[in-house]
């Protein structure tokens, strides 16, 4: 049975119950400008969850239907990464660079700490976050990813291949002339869709498909299990069980290197985010408050 197309995946987005937030372009010292959102929480002691999206996507566009269940209990950051939507536009993709653009939104945000959530390869961005910025980092919820993916031959020659790819349209990805006028054509969306489908079919496209390929080669680098048990924050980690991108037995592995970290198992695939956003978001704000209340727990006993 053939895969179904972008647009047939996004005909299953609408969440009736979802909105999406407002943002802004907000410009990062020194580094380049960037889409945010910023969804205040119930109060103004509300702990702040950044969340960082999938590869290929937005940050509204993984988050939107767990943005409004998540505030009422966090105050609610996206970002879009580089080189995906209106994220920075850079001469390389970098995870390091990735997560050094988290660190400096909380500054321009005045945010000292904050819990760092991420999907798939956000979540690779998140623990490079507390790898870099551990002072940063109030805790950690990783949904839908590894801690490395050269772990059999077929990914090998994948990344590998991509890599050798990457290297060979250098000079094509530094004009970036398609993406710019993506980006512009996202710019003068109206966040105030009439049809979800439209307003996720233009997120969907705002990153170039050679934007991904960049993503991808630089995931397949990543490998964090030699200090994921160094991690010293609450943790907690949402599972997809019917997960074929990153295998279950792969997350659990996760969950298992570091210390103390929580499972919260999702009967979804790997775009459970939205596309079985009712089993999803319910788990993952579970996972959020589950990392908050260690979190108080732990200051309290400090204290």
């Amino acid at each position: 049975m053939p895969l179904p197309s972008p647009r047939e995946l996004l005909r299953r987005v609408y969440l009736p119950w979802a909105r999406i937030p407002r943002g802004r372009t907000i410009e990062l010292a020194g580094r380049g400008t960037t889409y945010v959102t910023d969804t205040p929480g119930p109060d103004r002691d509300a702990p702040t969850i950044v969340l960082l999206h999938a590869l290929g996507c937005t940050g509204l566009l993984t988050w939107y239907p767990a943005v409004e269940p998540l505030s009422r209990r966090f105050r609610v950051v996206t970002l879009d990464q580089r080189w995906h939507g209106q994220g920075i536009d850079s001469p390389e993709f970098s995870l390091y660079d990735c997560a050094d653009d988290v660190a400096a939104l909380l500054d321009v945000l005045e945010l000292e700490r904050a819990v760092v959530g991420g999907y798939s390869m956000g979540g690779v961005v998140a623990q490079r976050v507390w790898r870099q910025h551990p002072e940063r980092v109030q805790g950690l919820v990783l949904a839908a990813t590894s801690d490395r993916f050269r772990l059999n031959l077929a990914e090998q020659v994948f990344f590998a291949g991509m890599g050798a790819t990457m290297l060979g349209t250098r000079s094509v990805s530094r004009s970036r002339t398609a993406v710019r006028a993506a980006r512009s054509a996202a710019r003068a969306l109206s966040l105030e869709p009439s049809d979800i489908h439209d307003w996720a079919m233009h997120e969907f496209r705002s990153t170039s498909p050679w934007a991904v390929g960049q993503a991808l080669a630089a995931l397949g680098r990543h490998h964090s299990r030699p200090w994921l048990g160094r991690i010293d924050v609450p943790t907690a980690v949402v599972v997809t069980g019917r997960d074929h991108v990153i295998p279950p037995a792969r997350q659990h592995a996760l969950a298992r290197a570091i210390p103390g970290a929580t499972v919260h198992d999702v009967d979804g695939g790997h775009a459970a985010c939205v596309l079985e956003a009712e089993k999803f978001v319910p788990a993952f704000v579970e996972a959020a408050t589950t990392v908050h209340a260690r979190r108080r727990d732990i200051s309290r006993e400090v204290s």
